[in-house]
């Protein structure tokens, strides 16, 4: 090899042996950590059917769950059904994400003991929570049920729960539990219109599917708009383009079947013909319905379709089935659950081949 000139390098990252030593370690090493990092960041991914892990490495328990928006920060309250909590309470878990694939614990919103002497088999459902800008207060409802005086078990309650907080990840305070307009309900779903407006959906076992507005305080359910003749549980409304879809499953319990949509000008109705929104065969690939999330972005508006994956024995590891809705001109499919990611910002979801 011949001699090297003064200057001259063998390869990139040695520098002349003019340089102070320390120079060049330093010089090393700044090169070692640029070839360890990625030159792009990895697209976060959201995979259906699998365990999700939230920031501490456990899987998130936000079972029948749903999403409230605040200050660009997404909060997840679900139902916190983890393994080895004390079974004389009902929890309630909450996550914040600022991208919807990455979610940190926040805190158990809920830990409520029997509220009204219920009985050891009382039980609390799909919290949601709604933020009422005039009292500055975070209201959350909650399905509460369990067996009627006299009776060991069973769903007779057939009630809602109202708690508030200050803040959205707070302690709330348990309120009270009613049954909205005198109506029965199971099985309840939140939609906040495009002009502000909240409305509960609840299952009215005897007669279907209501969507009601809550009263100024948001502590009370104050006038339905619509009752819809279907029994149908797990019910989600989504606006768009001039369009309201609802959806909702059929009451096979903890078993999942062909959850179906139909559309309307109004909430009030007339509501279309319900229809499949996947190939019946798959029984919403295992999953069920409990609220449509829509994402407006700077490019695209994305509407998500958030399921549960049921598991009744072991209900801790039950999963989460999101996927972007292909939905648009009165009609609405899933697609087959595939890994997929969502820029928040630009609202484009793109789905792995």
């Amino acid at each position: 090899m011949p001699p090297r000139t003064h200057g001259q390098r063998l390869f990139p990252g040695v520098m002349d042996e003019n340089i102070p030593a320390m120079r060049k370690i330093a010089w090393n090493a700044a090169i070692l950590l640029l070839l360890a990092v990625p030159l792009f960041a990895e697209t976060p991914l959201i995979r259906p059917g699998e365990v999700w892990p939230d920031n501490r490495g456990q899987h998130v328990q936000a079972h029948g769950g749903g999403i409230i928006l605040v200050h660009g920060t997404y909060y997840w309250f679900g139902e916190d059904r983890s393994q080895g909590q004390d079974r004389s309470k009902r929890y309630v878990a909450c996550y914040s994400s600022k991208d919807l694939a990455h979610w940190t614990f926040r805190n158990q919103p809920i830990k409520l003991s029997d509220p009204e002497n219920f009985g050891p088999t009382w039980v609390l459902e799909r919290p949601k929570v709604f933020y009422n800008a005039k009292t500055k207060k975070y209201v959350m409802y909650m399905h509460i049920d369990g067996p009627s005086p006299g009776h060991t078990g069973g769903y007779d309650l057939a009630r809602v729960g109202v708690a508030v907080s200050d803040t959205v990840d707070g302690d709330y305070r348990y309120l009270r539990s009613f049954r909205p307009l005198d109506h029965q309900s199971r099985d309840i779903g939140q939609f906040i219109d495009d002009d502000g407006t909240p409305y509960l959906i609840f299952e009215d076992r005897p007669f279907g599917f209501r969507i009601a507005t809550l009263s100024g305080d948001y502590l009370n359910v104050e006038k339905e708009v619509c009752l819809i003749p279907l029994h149908l549980e797990g019910g989600a409304v989504v606006h768009l383009d001039g369009l309201y879809y609802a959806i909702g499953s059929a009451l096979t319990g903890w078993n999942p079947n062909p959850n179906k949509y139909a559309t309307a000008k109004s909430l009030a109705g007339p509501w279309s013909e319900f229809k499949d929104i996947a190939p019946p065969e798959t029984k919403t690939y295992g999953s069920q319905s409990t609220m449509l999330l829509k994402i407006v972005g700077k490019k695209a508006t994305t509407v998500i379709f958030m399921g549960d994956i049921w598991k009744p024995r072991t209900q801790w590891d039950s999963r989460y089935l999101w996927m972007p809705l292909e939905i648009g001109n009165g009609k609405l499919w899933l697609p087959e659950p595939k890994p997929w990611s969502l820029d928040v910002k630009s609202g484009v979801a793109t789905i792995l081949k």
